[in-house]
This record gives C-alpha cells, structure tokens and sequence, in this order.
C-alpha cells in the first residue's frame, strides 16, 4: 500500500482558493440583491417627494445608507424617478457590471 499520510491537506490547499473565490462570488451576488432593494425603496421615496412638492434627488440620497453616496445616480423625467445603484465591491469594474436600477412614478395629489 502506498504512503497516503498527508494527502488530505494537500487536497484541502489545491481546493481552498476555488472555495475562496465561491464565497466571493456568492457575497458579491448578495450585495448585488440588496443594492437593488435600496434602490427601489430610494426611487419610490424620490417618487412620493416628487409627488408633495419636494426635491427628488434629496429623498432617495436620504433614503440610502451613507456607503451608498459615490454610488447611486438619480434622474428625474416628469414624475418618475429613476434610481441606478451600484452595489459594495472591492473591484469598481465589477460594482459597474453589477449596477442594479429601478424607478418609480407617482401624481401630484388633487
């Protein structure tokens, strides 16, 4: 029989960085989910703003937590407001790629 001592922490080293790079990837997609969340709670709050006479832009800055200052983009064409997120990520190209949007519309009150 051959010497096997040691052959499960050399598989546990070879198969680490896959596990590593999984965890990563997985993470990053859950940040991704939960940027688009934000923005669509920040473009509704824009859209009720919209609606009762204030400043869109200051309702959906106010509606995101504070990592989200550099990161979110705001317009505003008629009564909808749309929202673009990018979410948390050490790697600004991915936090592009991954960039979630979401809009909203609302009516003046009568």
């Amino acid at each position: 029989m051959a010497d096997s001592s040691g052959q499960a922490t050399v598989e546990l080293v070879a198969a680490l960085p896959l596990l590593v790079i999984a965890a990563l990837i997985s993470l990053q997609m859950l940040a991704a989910g939960y940027a688009l969340t934000l923005a669509d709670g920040a473009a509704e709050a824009g859209a009720l703003a919209l609606a009762g006479g204030g400043s869109a832009p200051e309702a959906v800055r106010a509606a995101l937590p504070g990592w989200a200052e550099d990161d979110v983009e705001v317009a505003v064409e008629g009564g909808r407001v749309t929202v673009r997120l990018r979410p948390p990520s050490p790697f600004r190209a991915v936090a592009e790629r991954l960039a979630v949007s979401s809009a909203a519309s609302a009516r003046p009150a009568r």
